[in-house]
């Protein structure tokens, strides 16, 4: 059984600093980042890395820090089988010391912080190897091998020709891959010679009890050159080291594009991995933007999102990249108390139709607040809590009404038997139905919708193609704390 941590970051904290980036990575286009390793302390350094993962139980495991080449390894993954950590050290003796949490980190709609702490020269077995969690150390363990005293690890070392170091990847001999993470990666550090306590890097909120991050751009790295620390806010160099010894990484398959602000500081809402009701027919990358279906016929191939809100005004972009004129893509919200048959099939949904139609109550239809579209263009969707109303436009026109002045909309709270204003609704859309194909999506953190314009709402968070109606914003942590809605 899956264990949620009750200090998993999920939303936004009070906070006085603030990430402002992170990193995309994707398995399936092979994006990671990698470089060599001068000699260094072998038995006394510290990780740390904040994540939110995209993709569970997929094909090879997903590796966080890998130092070595080919099996010869020390490394920290999630494995394929089960989503639990794997730590790996290894000699240059080849002999291995592995252990393997009992929890099993699954929760796609956080962001967790990971602090791998070594110091083989502790002389207590205990403290010789790390793991802490949000702050909290790991001490419950389906497998436990700690190194023995003095332990000279291949972190940090050149020894053997094991010289290489990978972030999102295994290394094979230097020029081919494996074991691609998915998801978002954020404020990277390894700290060679220092053994550090999660405390330099994040804190407890004194409000909330929330993990958050600190400021670690100050912290004392060393002369080493195997020391970094990413922040990844230069998306034309999402590689350099900002801790300023230059000794940068190389980036496989990674452009500009895949800078994110979807970050441990402001949470960014994305479709949820886990809640797929359609026997997994959705397939998820990109970040958990992207949603597609490789099957035809008549399957209602659905995502939810993994934030929702019970007030506030709310807005998201969708583009159908993919499929035939006639696929029936449709973008909605639902009660998540009961919507499984699909939305509009039911009285817990509405659901805006490409032919230009809202769905609810089991297949009522009105044309009101609705349009129409065709794949290529950009659908938006402005959800109005406080007032019970939603809006569907595309490519910058809503063809019924303004949001910006709750004129015409779809009136959900009067129509839909069971939603009222008040209730908890999550966004929630149909992928595709007639057809297979592709649908990106755009919450405001990250994107493959072509963007042109980068319109932000008015507290500047979020990057869409247009600009959200006047009272509307993106759907994420910071938002969702200032305007009452529910994380």
């Amino acid at each position: 059984m899956e264990v949620l941590q009750r200090t998993a970051n999920r939303g936004s904290i009070s906070t006085g600093y603030n990430i402002d980036n992170s990193l995309k990575l994707e398995k399936d286009n092979n994006e990671h980042l990698y470089r060599v390793m001068v000699e260094g302390n072998r038995k006394t350094w510290t990780y740390s890395c904040w994540i939110k993962r995209t993709e569970l139980l997929q094909v090879n495991a997903q590796v966080l820090i890998h130092f070595g080449v080919n099996h010869h390894a020390t490394r920290m993954f999630i494995d394929d089988n089960n989503d639990q950590i794997y730590l790996d050290v290894c000699s240059t003796e080849n002999t291995l010391y592995r252990s393997i949490t009992n929890r099993r980190f699954r929760d796609t709609s956080a962001w967790y912080h990971i602090v791998w702490r070594m110091d083989t020269t502790q002389g207590t077995e205990a403290d010789r190897m790390r793991l802490y969690i949000n702050g909290v150390e790991e001490t419950s363990w389906s497998q436990h091998q700690i190194p023995p005293q003095n332990l000279e690890t291949l972190a940090n070392t050149t020894a053997g020709g094991y010289d290489d170091m990978g972030i999102g990847t295994y290394v094979w001999a230097g020029s081919s891959f494996d074991g691609q993470f998915s998801g978002y990666i954020a404020q990277v550090a390894h700290v060679d010679g220092q053994s550090y306590a999660p405390t330099e890097f994040g804190e407890f909120d004194d409000d909330s009890g929330i993990w958050k991050p600190k400021d670690v751009s100050g912290l004392t790295y060393g002369t080493s050159n195997n020391s970094f620390f990413l922040d990844f806010e230069t998306a034309s160099d999402l590689g350099a080291n900002a801790k300023g010894n230059d000794v940068n990484f190389s980036l496989n398959n990674i452009t500009a594009a895949d800078q994110a602000t979807d970050t441990p500081t402001n949470n960014f809402c994305t479709l949820n991995v886990i809640a797929n009701i359609e026997n997994n027919a959705v397939v998820f990358t990109e970040g958990a933007t992207v949603g597609s279906v490789s099957g035809g016929g008549n399957v209602s191939d659905h995502a939810m999102a993994t934030m929702g809100f019970s007030s506030g005004k709310w807005y998201y972009e969708a583009y159908v990249t993919t499929g035939s004129t006639n696929d029936d893509a449709m973008f909605g919200f639902a009660n998540p108390d009961g919507w499984y048959q699909g939305l509009g099939n039911d009285t817990f949904s509405a659901g805006a139709h490409n032919v230009g139609r809202w769905y609810y109550n089991s297949n009522t239809f009105t044309t009101t607040g609705a349009t129409t579209w065709d794949k290529g263009d950009i659908v938006q969707i402005a959800i109005d809590c406080d007032n019970g109303k939603c809006w569907s436009g595309v490519n910058g026109t809503y063809s019924s009404g303004d949001p910006s002045t709750n004129t015409g909309g779809f009136d959900w709270d009067a129509n839909v038997t069971d939603m009222s204003i008040g209730d908890l609704v999550i966004p929630v859309t149909r992928v595709l139905y007639t057809a297979p194909g592709t649908t990106y999506y755009n919450f405001g953190g990250y994107t493959l919708i072509p963007i042109s314009s980068a319109a932000s709402d008015a507290n500047g968070y979020g990057t869409f193609e247009y600009a959200p109606p006047t009272g509307f914003y993106a759907i994420c942590g910071k938002n969702l704390a200032e305007y009452g809605g529910t994380a």
